[in-house]
């Protein structure tokens, strides 16, 4: 018995943010019926072949979901929908176009009239209402607009997350409000609607920044790996050519660093380091000093250097690292799960214990599940086949 067992959501997904936050669900036990254009499926399916064929994006954000094609325009096909919200769905998520449910007659208003109990999650780049509303909206152009770029690279270059981080936190926001949703329900026996922007989200992580330039005071700088307003904290280059991460939070750990690492204590006494503001305003300075101290000693010297003062350090891990990475194997983190072309490894939900409590179930197939989801609905043979010459599935 998982924690969302019984609860069915159907979803008109796209992309990332919808399908990352139904993923999660699934994860924790609910049937997740993705809803997808027939022959062509979630655009994402197209990005690359990189997992076996299938799409990187696509493998990530959608295992242990059924795939049902219907033609949304085709009218037996918005029929067959509406009996299936109508019959089965405890929530919707959709991140179509701006407006494109409401014209499907898929709003909070049209679905909980017939339904009171539905809960309806609406996830867009601007939200559901104001100037902003109908503009299209990509992860990169939510990163811009949320004021990420400008605080994120180098002085001379912004750069954007390597990860979807604007999806991502859209759609980790609708994941966690229709988990409230279903709680709430289960109090007042009624749903709601969920509206989810992208900006938003995003902007709710730009947090100390924003604060640090508060009432108009300068932004943080573009500093590249290492953090704006700490230091030392980022990347250091050590004499065999690698790079050591570390970070320093207090005083009490200034002084260590000094005396172990850099092994040079005089440096704690001094006025122009006696404080993270001191020592951030000096940082060039403070650079040139632990570049020379580290460029006669190997990244496993400064290593054990900075474990000796217990001072937080890391790797600049490549992918190739990261998926033979010591710590998750230790912890037992890796499972298998399938897709259309075979086997391949998936993480193990945050949190989630190891001990298979964590629902892992295959990557569908585009239309995979269609016609068994349309028997459960009544649909015989005969009727599904006629539905599939006519193009509505």
């Amino acid at each position: 018995m998982r924690p969302l067992s019984g609860i069915t959501v159907v979803t008109l997904e796209h992309a990332i943010a919808a399908p990352f936050a139904t993923r999660q669900l699934a994860d924790l036990g609910a049937r997740v019926i993705k809803v997808e254009r027939p022959g062509v499926g979630d655009f994402a399916r197209g990005y690359d072949e990189r997992v076996r064929g299938v799409a990187s994006h696509f493998v990530w954000t959608n295992r242990s979901k059924e795939s049902l094609t219907l033609d949304v325009k085709h009218p037996e096909a918005q029929a067959i929908l509406k009996r299936l919200i109508r019959e089965q769905a405890d929530v919707v998520v959709q991140n179509l176009a701006p407006g494109a449910a409401a014209r499907l007659g898929l709003s909070y208003e049209a679905l909980s009239a017939g339904k009171p109990e539905i809960i309806v999650c609406d996830i867009s780049g601007y939200g559901g209402d104001g100037p902003y509303r109908d503009k299209k909206a990509y992860d990169l152009l939510i990163q811009g607009e949320s004021g990420f770029l400008s605080v994120t690279g180098t002085p001379e270059t912004p750069s954007k997350a390597g990860p979807s981080i604007a999806d991502i936190s859209a759609g980790m926001y609708a994941y966690t409000n229709i988990l409230a949703a279903l709680l709430q329900r289960q109090q007042t026996g009624r749903g709601c609607r969920i509206d989810v922007s992208m900006l938003e989200s995003l902007v709710e992580w730009m947090s100390y920044p924003l604060y640090y330039a508060f009432d108009g005071a300068p932004p943080p700088a573009r500093t590249g790996a290492s953090h704006a307003t700490i230091y030392p904290y980022g990347p250091f280059p050590a004499g065999d050519g690698k790079t050591v991460l570390l970070g320093l939070q207090n005083e009490r750990e200034w002084v260590a660093f000094c005396e172990t690492v850099l092994q040079r204590p005089e440096l704690a006494r001094e006025e122009r380091f006696s404080s993270n503001s001191r020592r951030n305003a000096a940082r060039d300075e403070l650079r040139g000093i632990i570049v020379a101290a580290f460029a006669g000693l190997t990244a496993e010297q400064v290593v054990a250097r900075l474990e000796q003062a217990a001072i937080a350090n890391a790797q600049a891990n490549t992918m190739q690292d990261v998926w033979n990475h010591p710590q998750l194997a230790a912890r037992d983190r890796w499972r298998t799960v399938e897709t259309q072309n075979g086997p391949v490894p998936a993480l193990l939900p945050p949190g989630v214990a190891s001990d298979g409590s964590a629902r892992m179930d295959p990557v569908p197939a585009l239309g995979q599940h269609t016609d068994r989801i349309l028997a459960e609905l009544g649909y015989a043979p005969g009727d599904i086949a006629r539905l599939r010459d006519a193009k509505a599935i």
